[in-house]
């Protein structure tokens, strides 16, 4: 049981977790790294919106994929914990395929990522695989209202899957799966204030 863990600690542990705290606060000028950004008064849904939204979501999937991919093939992990980031690797990469398909040409094209130690030490891969998965949940949450009916019910599929992965990778690191009774969202500027604190991005 999560209770009889031992909590994880690391040096990317508390990086992570100011890069969390600080989310909001750590929105950055110029063009989103995640494509675009939710204005005080959000347009109304439309399809241009919905590309714009799936290619904010892509670029959280390509870094989730890549992360999990990498993690298994370095070795390092051990029972429930690999079997955790093989079983999420796999569909991390056939949300990545969903995506691409749904925008087609307008797809964004992959990053350049470095997970550094992250994906080669168990204690690393728990704190930031804790990190990925919240985020993603907070990503989908904060922009569903803004998607057609149509792309709200495909996104909501992918978003109830990214809220299993996060109360399973949460009881391995000795954490509470279900901390509250509802989860809040997250604005783009938030989820890029976060992937960028983790230092993962190279380019987008």
């Amino acid at each position: 049981m999560a209770a009889a863990r031992a909590q994880p600690t690391s040096t990317r542990r508390a990086l992570i977790g100011r890069g969390v705290g600080a989310g909001a606060a750590l929105a950055v000028g110029g063009t989103a790294l995640l494509g675009w950004r939710a204005s005080a008064a959000a347009p109304a849904p439309s399809a241009t919106l919905d590309q714009q939204i799936f290619n904010f979501a892509l670029l959280l999937e390509y870094l989730q994929a890549a992360f999990y991919s990498e993690a298994v093939d370095a070795g390092a992990l051990r029972g429930e914990i690999r079997s955790f980031a093989e079983v999420v690797a796999d569909h991390e990469r056939q949300h990545v395929a969903f995506l691409e398909q749904a925008l087609g040409a307008a797809a964004r094209e992959k990053p350049t990522l470095d997970f550094g130690s992250a994906t080669r030490n168990q204690r690393e891969f728990l704190d930031a695989a804790v990190l990925l998965e919240n985020t993603g949940v907070a990503a989908y949450n904060g922009q569903g209202a803004n998607l057609t009916k149509k792309s709200l019910a495909a996104a909501a599929q992918i978003a109830s899957v990214e809220g299993r992965h996060a109360a399973w990778i949460s009881d391995l690191a000795g954490r509470s799966p279900a901390p509250r009774a509802a989860d809040p969202g997250a604005t783009a500027a938030e989820v890029e204030a976060t992937l960028r604190s983790t230092g993962f991005i190279k380019s987008s």
